[in-house]
């Protein structure tokens, strides 16, 4: 009988097993069927997050130090994917794909969310080199220089107004004519000199070279007219898929309370509707999606657990 198991092991999952061993509990296991470390793993510079301020170092080595502080006191890491969470009498049983079981008392779920593709071309080859779907994370390295912004719900007029502080210009690039987005977030990047709408009309392809993106093409779906957008960055901002897919039972109902995008409904303390389960990181409702947010979201998540199984001891 496990004391807790974890499930995901980007930042989130991660913090929740480096402060649950570290305070006290014996038996902790993390279930994450790579290596550890999350989409930032993905990422090739970091600059956002306190104390952590090398230009030569990437996302991967970011998170490496990460593993083998957590992994040192104490942290099981078994490389398994779990097909599911289910809370069987006052424990909780595991169900890996393999189809074996193990028995927890407590669980945190920290699988994130993936941002959704759009499907131009160009987009895979450079995710990462001048593609990317978080302003906070990448805007600055486009400061005084234009970017282009896909997107036209709420996420991506937000976005697209934090990057108009630091970019040169920013153009939104949104399939229709009207915007999905909250009136008062319309009205104010309506308002806003350096934002300029590209409207009925979708990214076709990126352009660039080894450097990265040099510019975006943009077709006009009425027309069928193709203009090119000299921006060396592109913001993709067409929604995420939860990775929820563990908490929903053998007839496919979600074991706890969920939001209508499929988000695990918590409280301050990553606590859910069900006792001893918590979700912490980017699939909980109103994540920030960053890691230095996730790594806070774990460790509240353990110091939690830890309380809980003393409380029922």
């Amino acid at each position: 009988m496990l004391d807790c198991a974890i499930i995901g092991g980007g930042p989130a999952g991660l913090t929740a097993g480096l402060y649950a061993t570290r305070g006290g509990l014996k038996s902790v296991t993390l279930f994450e069927m790579g290596m550890p470390g999350g989409q930032i793993t993905q990422s090739s510079e970091i600059e956002n997050y306190p104390g952590f301020f090398e230009h030569d170092k990437t996302g991967m080595d970011f998170m490496n130090t990460w593993q083998e502080q957590c992994f040192h006191f104490g942290l099981k890491h078994e490389m398994k994917k779990v097909e599911r969470v289910a809370k069987t009498g006052e424990h909780f049983t595991i169900t890996l794909e393999s189809g074996e079981t193990v028995e927890a008392k407590t669980a945190i779920v920290c699988t994130g969310s993936t941002p959704k593709r759009a499907g131009f071309k160009g987009e895979d080859e450079f995710f990462g080199r001048g593609v990317s779907t978080c302003a906070t994370c990448d805007g600055f390295f486009y400061k005084n220089k234009p970017v282009t912004v896909l997107g036209g719900g709420d996420t991506a007029l937000e976005e697209a107004y934090y990057l108009s502080n630091i970019a040169s210009d920013v153009y939104i690039v949104h399939r229709r004519d009207t915007f999905r987005a909250a009136p008062s977030t319309v009205d104010r990047v309506m308002r806003k000199e350096n934002i300029h709408l590209v409207l009925d009309s979708v990214v076709d392809e990126v352009l660039g070279d080894a450097m990265g993106v040099t510019s975006v093409r943009v077709k006009n779906v009425k027309s069928g007219e193709m203009q090119i957008l000299e921006t060396p960055g592109l913001f993709v901002f067409v929604g995420h898929n939860v990775n929820n897919s563990v908490l929903k039972d053998e007839n496919g109902e979600f074991i706890c309370k969920m939001n209508e995008w499929g988000q695990v409904i918590v409280d301050l303390s990553m606590r859910t509707s069900v006792e001893g389960l918590y979700a912490a990181g980017d699939m909980r409702i109103e994540a920030p999606k960053q890691v230095v947010c996730a790594a806070g979201d774990g460790a509240t998540a353990a110091l939690q657990v830890i309380s809980y199984i003393q409380e029922q001891a």
